[in-house]
């Protein structure tokens, strides 16, 4: 029987290997969350919240108190819902009367999969990012994590290609 040497992996090929090995986290989206993070006060009065939701790339709000921790959160459905139904004006309204007390968070250290996993479960579309003192480091987009988790099977996949067919095992 013949035995073969390889040559030392590549450091690309180990990095992938160890990406592959370990689940994605939350952090991995973390900039991406943070850049999706849209605040108000309680006092922010509604019109200023639609303008907000108007011209972002995202369907929600997070009304925070001074100190960065979530209260609550105003989605573009709540909105319209209010206003359309007369429970709100405009004008008068201010973010702290609409804002939703309940929302679901989840942390940088969370596996992304299971955040996921509830999201679904639970029929959301936003999860807010808090660190371990409950201050809002962003808003985690459903479509986000799935892109992530997506990505990340792309890269083991070709790693697994890459394996096969000898590419880095030179």
């Amino acid at each position: 029987m013949r035995h073969q040497t390889l040559a030392p992996e590549s450091p690309n090929i180990r990095a992938a290997e160890a990406r592959a090995a370990s689940p994605a986290l939350v952090s991995s989206i973390q900039d991406m969350a943070h850049s999706r993070l849209l605040t108000v006060g309680i006092q922010t009065p509604v019109i200023q919240v639609a303008a907000l939701l108007a011209s972002a790339q995202i369907s929600v709000v997070v009304v925070c108190d001074a100190y960065g921790v979530p209260l609550g959160s105003i989605t573009e459905t709540d909105l319209v819902r209010r206003l359309g139904l007369g429970h709100a004006n405009f004008v008068t309204t201010l973010a702290g009367d609409v804002m939703g007390n309940s929302f679901t968070t989840c942390k940088p250290s969370d596996l992304l999969s299971e955040v996921l996993a509830t999201m679904h479960m639970l029929g959301l579309i936003h999860v807010l990012l808090v660190d371990d003192s409950n201050k809002l480091l962003g808003v985690v987009n459903a479509r986000d994590g799935l892109r992530a988790l997506l990505a990340a099977g792309n890269q083991e996949e070709a790693l697994l290609r890459n394996y096969v067919m000898g590419v880095g095992y030179q």
